[in-house]
């Protein structure tokens, strides 16, 4: 999965962002988890699904705040 861009992120409904922001984190969570059984191919890609997450509460953030 390639990482996500702000401005797409932007352009998502409030619900979208949120049901977006609980896949992220159940990725990330079987990502950790296989990685305690095996070896994975892409450590790369826990530090790309920390930044979608972050994103995405930023933009959720954003939007509480009225921005």
């Amino acid at each position: 999965m390639k990482a996500l861009k702000a401005a797409d992120l932007a352009e998502l409904s409030i619900e979208d962002l949120k049901a977006k922001l609980a896949e992220l984190t159940e990725e990330q969570f079987r990502l950790r988890f296989r990685t305690a059984t095996e070896a994975i191919e892409n450590p790369i890609q826990f530090r790309q699904r920390r930044r979608d997450i972050a994103r995405i509460k930023t933009v959720l953030r954003q939007r509480e705040m009225g921005r």
